[in-house]
């Protein structure tokens, strides 16, 4: 795995673990993306010639991979793919069926909907003001029959009453949103973080408690800019993979290295003068 001939720091030193966990991350990524379909991955004795390691470092990895439930291994078979990941671009604003379309069918069980006075955090996220409601959405999204996701999401009142007479069972939010406002979604504010499923979420998403999963919180604006739906999505982290295109912009580095610059100049400056860290 990798140059054999390249000078390593601390190469000695790593553990069965360390290079059982980079065999495991390899052969994850051929695993998301198709690399073995649903058949068998190739013999221990193989993956240990392929990988430039033992057969004990790939059992170890394959163990790794077992326990996340992405392969099974069966006597007289062979390690098997046990679970597809499915991908979720960051790159592009799509609802989830847009996403999975070509993956299989997306359906959507509401399990609660109501007209709320938000917490204030959500009120502020949104622009509105005090007292003023929201429609509270929270549902359970499958891919094929599966759980995959259980998304609450806050709208604002004028954009979300109308979703109560609409097919929410096999519709993307943001598609209806689109038909009725009558103007397309422009942008959205993401964070993704991984959190651990407590007892209710796993009981939802039939996972076991404290398993991984990939929190969404996103906030989606119309194409004039008005924030109209804050949503926090829970994805089952065994059954989805974030994936995303990014550019290196040349003047964001330069501002970058501007602004370090600045900071160790007035670091410098303040440990010269002792003066300006006295308080009064």
């Amino acid at each position: 795995m990798g140059n054999a001939g390249a000078s390593t720091v601390g190469g000695a030193r790593r553990s069965r673990a360390d290079r059982a966990r980079q065999v495991a991350d390899l052969l994850r990524r051929e695993i998301v993306h198709g690399g073995y379909g649903r058949g068998r991955l190739p013999l221990e004795a193989a993956l240990a010639r392929e990988f430039g390691t033992s057969r004990n470092t790939v059992r170890e990895a394959l163990d790794l991979l077992r326990g996340e439930g992405l392969v099974e291994r069966c006597p007289g078979v062979g390690t098997t793919v046990a679970a597809e990941k499915y991908p979720h671009g960051l790159h592009r604003l799509l609802g989830l069926a847009e996403t999975l379309h070509e993956h299989g069918e997306v359906s959507n069980e509401v399990r609660t909907m109501s007209l709320v006075e938000p917490p204030a955090a959500v009120g502020r996220r949104l622009g509105l003001a005090a007292g003023e409601q929201v429609v509270y959405l929270e549902r359970l999204r499958r891919l094929n029959g599966l759980p995959l996701s259980l998304d609450l999401t806050y709208l604002v009142r004028d954009a979300g009453e109308p979703l109560f007479d609409a097919d929410l069972e096999r519709n993307d939010i943001f598609v209806l949103l689109e038909r009725i406002t009558g103007q397309p979604l422009g942008t959205a504010e993401l964070t993704v973080e991984a959190v651990n499923a407590d007892a209710h979420t796993a009981a939802v998403l039939d996972a076991p408690r404290g398993a991984a999963l990939l929190m969404i919180e996103r906030l989606t604006h119309l194409a004039d800019g008005r924030p109209v739906d804050l949503e926090f999505v829970r994805f089952r982290g065994d059954r989805l993979a974030m994936r995303g295109h990014l550019h290196r912009d040349v003047e964001d580095v330069e501002d970058a290295e501007h602004v370090e610059h600045v900071e160790r100049a007035e670091d410098v400056k303040r440990a010269e003068d002792p003066e300006e860290n006295t308080c009064p």
